[in-house]
């Protein structure tokens, strides 16, 4: 991101010959400013980066850079890298690849708030709003003549020391504001590690202030064969890349500017009045989602059923518990790119690297709703390997309001396993119960 807020306007030229590098790919990003980026390659840039790395058959190496004035100047400008992965569209300081996702600034707000998206709900008046100021939002605010409710984050900051967005979605859980109006990706992700039950929707638009962007990556001008080459990745590895975006809970767009992961929610209890777009889904939604008949074939990232017919559902603490009363196997079945099929043998392939619960098999991708023949086959031998023939109870995860660890639990089911448990908490919920985590690469079935 080109700020910590969200897209800002660019003030500097960086015009330079091609001098990218032809050994490594290297990457300019910070490292400390989650979701995006830090220097253990948790962010979901640091990942896409991965995935542009695989393709070039290179290593990934980085420059790391606080995100903030002068950033694009003393990393891609002074030639110490040849790509940031993620700067908006518009953004003059660099050249622009063909952009890779479209997100919008968001409200956050408690869920017994039901409010409608709009800042032209009266309902607003009364209630003390989070913004950075010099964002379209606090534009908005401005226009309504809310200023007076605004409680003002820093817009340009050093991450490594602050982290506004994580502190408005905080303030709203703990009562500080009631409302937060923030950059969707930011206020996905921390909705999603610091507060699952708060409510995120778009902003309603308004004519005369823009608040959705187009994201591309950003390389030095003059450049036309790498940017033709970074294009032809993003095009290839789009579906890869938008199962990153969504993991990390990024509300997407779609070309007609709809939130792509809006989603029928007749049955997730009172709703409140229609906007333009559709709510995020929240932890308290789901204990009213239904089970379907079959697996869940897309949207991955969504609210859960409370539970899964035929398996235990545990929690934290029950997963505690199960680990001394007993010996389970946990299945982490978050997803991971695949090597690209017809790859050359002599070109390098470095498999994604993730932080799961300590003692876990990453056995990636077979949460998805559709496996093919092979995978199938793989998955089940593995399951029964690792579970000496059923033997020992399977507990399936990966993150919070994920549908691919509830897949995967009732794939092992209709294989025949009876002693099978089911943890929607994920990694992200057993973190934060400071239980032991180590990193490691996926399981994949024999070619």
């Amino acid at each position: 991101m080109a700020a910590a807020g969200g897209p800002a306007r660019a003030q500097e030229n960086t015009a330079n010959p091609d001098v990218v590098d032809r050994t490594e790919l290297r990457v300019c990003a910070d490292p400390g400013n989650l979701p995006y980026s830090n220097d253990k390659g948790e962010g979901f840039e640091n990942r896409i980066a991965e995935i542009v790395a695989e393709e070039l058959g290179l290593p990934v190496r980085y420059t790391w850079f606080p995100q903030t004035i002068g950033f694009v100047r003393r990393t891609l400008g002074e030639k110490r890298c040849d790509l940031i992965i993620g700067v908006a569209a518009t953004n003059e300081l660099m050249q622009n690849t063909n952009p890779y996702y479209n997100s919008t600034y968001v409200m956050v707000h408690r869920k017994d708030a039901a409010l409608t998206g709009s800042l032209g709900d009266p309902a607003l008046a009364g209630l003390k709003i989070g913004a950075q100021p010099r964002t379209p939002a606090a534009s908005l605010l401005a226009r309504h003549g809310l200023l007076g409710h605004m409680k003002s984050y820093p817009l340009i900051v050093d991450t490594r020391l602050e982290k506004p967005a994580r502190a408005m979605v905080a303030d709203v859980e703990n009562g500080t504001i009631d409302v937060a109006l923030a950059w969707g990706p930011l206020a996905g992700y921390w909705i999603r590690e610091v507060a699952p039950d708060l409510v995120m929707v778009p902003i309603e638009s308004e004519a005369g202030t823009r608040l959705s962007f187009l994201m591309s990556m950003g390389i030095r001008y003059n450049e036309p064969d790498w940017k033709h080459r970074l294009n032809r990745i993003l095009r290839k590895r789009k579906d890869d890349i938008d199962a990153i975006l969504a993991a990390y809970n990024v509300p997407l767009l779609d070309r007609r500017g709809q939130l792509i992961k809006a989603q029928d929610t007749a049955e997730a209890g009172p709703k409140a009045k229609p906007v333009k777009g559709a709510p995020v889904p929240t932890a308290k939604t789901a204990n009213t989602i239904a089970e379907p008949e079959g697996y869940r074939m897309d949207d991955y990232r969504a609210p859960v059923p409370a539970g899964l017919a035929g398996a235990r559902t545990v929690d934290v603490e029950g997963l505690i518990a199960l680990r001394k009363s007993g010996d389970p196997v946990l299945i982490d079945v978050f997803p991971a790119a695949r090597k690209p099929q017809g790859r050359s043998p002599d070109q390098i392939w470095r498999e994604p690297k993730r932080a799961t619960i300590k003692g876990a098999h990453w056995l990636a991708n077979m949460g998805f709703g559709a496996l093919s023949d092979h995978e199938e086959s793989a998955f089940r031998a593995e399951l029964e390997r690792l579970s000496d023939n059923g033997k020992r109870t399977l507990v399936f995860f990966c993150e919070p309001q994920c549908w691919m660890s509830w897949n995967a639990a009732k794939r092992a089911l209709t294989y025949g396993f009876d002693k099978v448990a089911w943890y929607p908490g994920g990694v992200a919920r057993w973190s934060e119960a400071d239980q032991l985590l180590e990193e490691m690469r996926p399981w994949r079935p024999a070619e």
